[in-house]
């Protein structure tokens, strides 16, 4: 196996097998529980709002402050339109709305994939093979939450566990594409970062404050799920940080 395909594989562990783990990781909890799915909702909640302010906009908005709010405030409105769509379409917009919850965040962690396999697939491009290896393990743990967060909200929406696992595992696919990109060319220009992360993070936004949280606190009056999404968040805080 030559080094590119060595940087793939060990990239692919990474992203898919994190995403994947986390995915599954979540689906195997109980759903019979409108309790258990409210925590579940506000702890992905937490995650999401986590990676969103310590990772995505802390790459996007350094110095691109006016680009990173538009890129916010554009990925809010389209997620937005895409939701009342479905809705318009739908008698049941609580489900619909946290399938689509699910659907927008594995295209939006998706999408935040890519530059992350770009620093592992530079890294090794640059002759730090040892710092490679470290970046990817760290990537792999980080993505564990991410893929939760993907299919909590798809698994709560209807949908069947193991299609929900799947697809959070398909999330960590791109990482694959940006460390062939990463290996090939180097990193991504910071302006067209900014403006992906930023994207990212206000679909991520949208799902977070329309969508998880309204519906797991009409799951459950209590103030549990509040507690859960806070520890979520510093979950996700803990993972993101680090990376660093």
């Amino acid at each position: 196996m030559g080094a590119l395909g060595q940087v793939l594989l060990v990239t692919a562990a990474a992203g898919v097998g994190g995403t994947g783990l986390g995915g599954t990781a979540a689906c195997l909890f109980r759903r019979d529980s409108s309790r258990m799915v409210s925590l579940l909702l506000s702890f992905a909640a937490g995650v999401m709002v986590a990676v969103v302010c310590f990772d995505l906009l802390a790459e996007a908005a350094p110095g691109r402050l006016m680009v990173s709010a538009l890129g916010i405030l554009a990925g809010y409105g389209v997620t937005a339109g895409l939701n009342r769509a479905l809705e318009r379409k739908e008698r049941q917009p609580g489900k619909s709305g946290l399938l689509l919850a699910g659907v927008v965040t594995a295209a939006a962690i998706a999408l935040h994939n890519v530059p992350e396999g770009m620093v592992i697939g530079a890294a090794f491009a640059g002759g730090e093979a040892g710092s490679g290896w470290l970046l990817a393990a760290v990537i792999g743990l980080h993505n564990i939450p991410e893929g939760m967060a993907v299919s909590v909200p798809m698994a709560a929406g209807g949908e069947r566990r193991w299609k929900a696992a799947a697809l959070a595992a398909l999330t960590g696919a791109p990482t694959v594409l940006g460390a062939g990109l990463g290996y090939a060319v180097g990193a991504m220009s910071p302006a067209a970062l900014a403006v992906v992360l930023s994207a990212a993070s206000g679909a991520m936004l949208y799902v977070v404050f329309a969508e998880l949280l309204p519906e797991a606190a009409e799951l459950w009056q209590s103030r549990l799920p509040a507690l859960a999404a806070v520890l979520g968040m510093i979950v996700g805080m803990a993972i993101t940080l680090g990376q660093g």
